[in-house]
């Protein structure tokens, strides 16, 4: 197979030949791994394969798995080769992806070689960011929302984001808040029923974001939950996976306008034909509503997990009672 996979990755960079390097990372529940790739004769010096491999056994590092959750899985490596294939080329600097060579399928793998981002300016991998930091992100987000605005996402999860609810029934099921639990389908139903609808990233955390040497530059990796959705989605996420729930709250206020002055400014430079203070005015009002629907996943998932803290949970209460009150 090595063979197989130094051809494929010499013929999609155009290279007379080809080196494995260092595996990057291996891939979640063991359903194969990143390599960097040297490269010879070609204008790159380097390459990434994303090799997919799906396992006979699966051991779920927090024993969440069935034949649901493999489906699950299988559906969003399907859902990244067709993100690359067809859509990533939307995407400009202003929300940078990596460039695809090819992706194809052998048997039961996925093969996908990508543009390197390291030897593209894009070499840090940052574990926590300064305010200039998550603006940049948002900047992003930003971005990226605009040039998808009102587009179907075909080919993509018709709702993207790894916690979607249709997709976990069974942390919903073992949720000890049934408040929560019996609210889950509204919440779920405010966000894919919004007027307003783009394609979110769907895992938008810090560590899918790589930046340039000196921190002015972003580029985002790892699109198998990319679909359609609100915008709010991957802005609450995103600003889970980086702040704790004291900074979250203090400059939550400032953070959104931010974002929503620079979506403002993209879908404007993009020529997008929307309203945009209806578009805001919509998803500020459903940011709560997205993490209030990412906490619901949490709590079913991992009640203990690091994500869970005192803020989103009064968040999530006050979505709750406010749709009694309805």
């Amino acid at each position: 197979m090595s063979k197989l996979l130094n051809d494929i990755v010499a013929n999609a960079t155009g290279a007379s030949a080809v080196e494995r390097a260092a595996v990057i990372q291996s891939l979640w529940s063991g359903y194969g791994e990143i390599v960097r790739y040297g490269l010879i004769g070609a204008e790159a010096s380097s390459a990434v394969l994303k090799h997919v491999i799906f396992p006979s056994t699966v051991n779920h590092p927090r024993g969440w798995h069935n034949d649901l959750s493999h489906q699950r899985k299988v559906k969003s490596y399907e859902v990244e080769m067709a993100w690359y294939h067809d859509w990533a080329g939307c995407c400009d600097e202003t929300c940078r992806v990596p460039r695809c060579y090819a992706s194809e399928t052998i048997g039961d793998e996925h093969l996908i070689v990508l543009e390197d981002l390291d030897a593209a300016g894009f070499p840090r991998r940052n574990g926590s960011l300064d305010p200039d930091g998550v603006r940049l992100c948002l900047k992003w987000l930003a971005n990226f929302h605009a040039t998808f605005m009102g587009q179907q996402p075909s080919g993509l999860w018709q709702t993207g984001t790894y916690w979607h609810l249709a997709t976990r029934p069974d942390e919903l099921a073992v949720m000890a808040d049934a408040g929560l639990r019996d609210a889950a389908p509204v919440i779920d139903s405010l966000l894919s029923r919004a007027r307003f609808q783009t394609l979110v990233h769907g895992d938008a955390k810090l560590a899918n974001f790589c930046f340039s040497s000196d921190n002015s530059d972003v580029a985002a990796v790892d699109f198998q939950y990319v679909g359609g959705g609100c915008g709010m989605k991957d802005v609450a996420y995103f600003l889970g996976s980086c702040l704790s729930d004291r900074e979250h709250e203090q400059f939550e206020k400032a953070l959104l306008d931010y974002y929503f002055k620079m979506l403002s400014a993209a879908l404007a430079e993009k020529q997008v034909n929307v309203d945009v203070h209806a578009v805001e005015h919509e998803w500020r009002g459903l940011f709560p509503v997205a993490q209030a629907d990412f906490y619901r996943f949490l709590a079913g998932w991992m009640p203990t997990h690091w994500k869970i803290n005192d803020y989103n949970k009064r968040v999530a209460i006050n979505v709750v009672s406010e749709l009694r009150i309805l």
